[in-house]
């Protein structure tokens, strides 16, 4: 199986990507600061994406997991968020996800592959504490557009599914979260083997629970 995952130089993309090769799978770790081993990719640059889908054209993906994402507003004050935040957060956090599924729709395509959206339980209307408005926002929009893909997609056989990781101990989540990178990775790749055409559109946590939208 080939697995392509963004944002794959730290956090949950880093650990996805040690626990699926270390499973023996053959892994595309993506990252904008790419390190050794990493293949060079800003999801929020249009040359970057289609640069990649050059490199890769006529190669097959079976999962496709858009885990690459920035938590630029996480703090701030209600006299802060500057616009230039919001159209950052959102080319890589919306724009970014949309520019490299449709890249590598062919490469999906010829595997009939999966596609795995990491999103957050901040994108619940349901769930909504305050703050955060711009990560909130945004990860809404991710789980707005996996779902409206997932219809799109379907007649392809490609399932889509977008995801809640886990508040998760990374540089992004904190000292103090509740999980382990080990235990969100171990319930997501569950999560992504399970998905299927029946269960596309699904918005469920790292361990196997539906989140209400």
């Amino acid at each position: 199986m080939t697995i392509l995952i963004t944002g794959a130089n730290r956090g949950i993309g880093h650990a996805l990507t040690e626990a699926y090769r270390a499973q023996g799978e053959e892994v595309i770790a993506t990252a904008r600061s790419a390190g050794p081993g990493d293949v060079p990719l800003d999801v929020a640059d249009p040359a970057s994406v289609a640069a990649l889908a050059a490199t890769l054209e006529g190669r097959p993906i079976d999962l496709l997991v858009c885990n690459a994402g920035v938590y630029l507003d996480k703090g701030q004050p209600m006299d802060g968020y500057p616009a230039e935040m919001w159209a950052q957060s959102f080319a890589v956090n919306v724009t970014g996800v949309f520019l490299t599924i449709r890249a590598l729709l062919p490469n999906i395509r010829a595997a009939k592959g999966k596609i795995a959206i990491i999103s957050s339980q901040m994108a619940s209307q349901e769930r909504a504490p305050g703050g955060s408005y711009i990560y909130r926002a945004s990860k809404a929009a991710a789980l707005n557009l996996g779902r409206n893909l997932a219809v799109d997609l379907a007649p392809d056989g490609i399932a889509v599914g977008i995801y809640h990781p886990g508040w998760v101990r990374t540089d992004m989540g904190g000292g103090t979260a509740d999980i382990s990178t080990a235990e969100a990775v171990e319930g997501l790749m569950l999560r992504f083997d399970a998905l299927s055409p029946a269960t596309t559109g699904c918005f469920e946590t790292w361990d196997g629970r539906a989140h209400p939208f």
